[in-house]
């Protein structure tokens, strides 16, 4: 809401704000120019001269649900062994490379996605863009490298999940226990088996496989002039080869028709813990923005029905977390997901007394609609945390919009129709869906127990 109204201020006369503020919510739309090279690669263009600075970001159509398997982990791991050198970059130089001209960069290995993004002076776009497009067109694959890559990994699954309380809660287990697909449902942080168990010859056809240009999109967010931009992308990226796209896996889940419940014992914790999912509607349904919307009325902010209810009124925990995809935002995966909340509690509160007041909450908005303060403010909130989105991080949230559009829908531009969507959904809306994907069959709980 702040944005919306810092647009309304700088976007009319001062003796027109009364008048025009109050006669019409502003909307903001994010320019978008689409493109696809004849090799397939998916381009996004959003000119935003605000700064001096412009994110470029490739995604490739490969994340943790599609590894291959008995290799649990292998896209994760594949993320890492792409900064061990290219064609003309030699091991961690595309890291030098950017911060020496006074960038930042990053990746990340989601559920149906990997993700690589530099942001740069404006004037450093084609260095960006030379440097994605020489690792695309040839990864240095070398034993020394895999061996490497392979160490470092475990001990990053060793620090983050095997060694740390709570590692993994909810995060990584929630998934294993409330799907039933195994592509939905393994350890994609990766065994420590797995992961030794990884070949060069593995490396060597998963990047032939899934990081060609035609399983790629690159966004592009900032400060620089589109057709410049896009004559860069062609020259770089453009005559790269395509490759032969594989038969997508079956990635669906059975409808779940019973309440699942399990016990984990955490031997590093000092407090216990408790998380509950629901299975979310299909992506894009009318279902799925109402059940955004759910989100924001049940767990985020202090404003939402679990935190009055649990925090406020029965003193049961400190806080509630949790959301939709955990692992980013309800917008960037394409498939199966879950609606999840977690706590941390104190030992003398039982899991079943927090349950029961779960229940409550869940029950009254799956029997009543939601009036319309409710509503409204639901999608205040929701507004809110998407222009958060969109201008994040210097414009990496709004990349990363793009660019998941792009590769999931074909048309990054529905960007600018989200808004849209969540205004459609009405209270009898919200009360369909919660009978639905919020009933207890619906319902995987996960109780953690501190100590041996």
């Amino acid at each position: 809401m702040r944005l919306t109204k810092l647009i309304c201020l700088f976007a009319v006369p001062a003796f027109l704000l009364v008048s025009s503020c109050a006669r019409q919510e502003s909307k903001f739309s994010v320019p978008v120019a689409y493109h696809k090279l004849d090799n397939g690669l998916k381009v996004a263009l959003s000119q935003d001269k605000t700064a001096p600075t412009v994110v470029v970001a490739v995604y490739y159509n490969i994340g943790f649900r599609i590894e291959p398997k008995d290799r649990t982990g292998f896209a994760h791991l594949f993320e890492h062994m792409m900064f061990q050198g290219s064609a003309n970059l030699g091991k961690m130089e595309f890291i030098r490379l950017v911060q020496e001209n006074g960038g930042v960069l990053n990746g990340s290995t989601r559920f149906d996605f990997t993700n690589y993004f530099e942001i740069l002076p404006a004037h450093k776009l084609e260095t960006a863009l030379w440097a994605e497009a020489d690792r695309m067109r040839g990864l240095a694959i070398t034993q020394d490298n895999l061996t490497n890559q392979q160490g470092v990994v475990k001990n990053e699954v060793k620090v983050n999940v095997i060694n740390q309380p709570y590692g993994g809660f909810p995060w990584l287990d929630m998934p294993q226990y409330a799907n039933e697909n195994w592509f939905n449902s393994h350890n994609f942080y990766g065994d420590l088996n797995d992961l030794d168990a990884a070949t060069l010859e593995d490396v060597q056809s998963f990047f032939l496989t899934y990081y060609a240009p035609n399983n790629a999109a690159v966004a592009i967010v900032g400060d620089f002039e589109p057709v410049e931009a896009l004559a860069l992308v062609k020259k770089y990226f453009g005559d790269l080869p395509s490759a032969e796209r594989q038969e997508p896996a079956d990635i669906s889940e059975p409808r779940q028709e019973n309440e699942k419940k399990f016990n984990k014992t955490d031997k590093l914790a000092n407090r216990p813990a408790l998380a509950f999912a629901y299975h979310m509607p299909e992506r894009n349904s009318p279902e799925y923005y109402a059940m955004g919307l759910l989100d924001q009325i049940l767990v985020q902010g202090e404003d939402s029905k679990l935190h009055q209810a649990l925090v406020k009124k029965a003193g049961l925990t400190g806080g509630v977390n949790g959301g939709i995809n955990l692992l980013g935002n309800m917008f960037n995966y394409n498939g199966p997901m879950l609606w999840t909340a977690s706590l941390f509690h104190d030992s003398n509160v039982t899991a079943d007394s927090i349950m029961a007041v779960v229940d409550e909450v869940i029950e009254e908005v799956r029997t009543n609609q939601v009036d319309q303060k409710t509503l409204k403010r639901a999608l205040v909130k929701m507004r809110s945390g998407l222009y958060d989105d969109l201008g994040g991080f210097f414009g990496a949230g709004r990349a990363d919009l793009l660019a998941s559009f792009a590769l999931f829908d074909d048309n990054p531009a529905r960007i600018n129709s989200l808004e849209d969507e969540f205004r459609k959904v009405t209270a009898e809306l919200i009360l369909q869906t919660a009978q639905e994907h919020l009933r207890p069959g619906n319902r995987t709980v996960l109780e953690l127990k501190a100590g041996s």
